[in-house]
């Protein structure tokens, strides 16, 4: 299992729009790719940056789905959020790897 993560800092005047659109329209669009198997969004409290910080977390069963949605979806999602905040928001994807406990 991976985790992707997508860290967005947005201007403060953009974020309760964006919240919304997330819920509404981005996160149900990605989910409907079926390259991810569960999602959450999550808010920072401590972010040293000016603005408001939210991660959107997706996780995906295998390295060959994360390629999938990459290649094939990805682009468009990424250029909705793009054309919609426009100048208004700075984003870092990250993927990740779980880590089982060990014995």
């Amino acid at each position: 299992m991976l985790l992707y993560n997508v860290t967005l800092i947005l201007e403060e005047t953009a974020a309760e729009d964006w919240l919304k659109w997330m819920h509404e329209v981005h996160v149900p669009a990605v989910m409907a790719t079926e390259m991810f198997v569960s999602n959450r969004l999550l808010k920072v409290l401590d972010s040293p940056n000016e603005g408001v910080t939210y991660c959107a977390q997706y996780v995906v069963e295998s390295i060959e789905n994360y390629n999938k949605y990459q290649e094939i979806y990805a682009p468009t999602l990424q250029n909705e959020l793009n054309e919609r905040y426009k100048n208004r928001f700075v984003a870092y994807r990250t993927l990740m790897e779980f880590i089982p406990p060990t014995a």
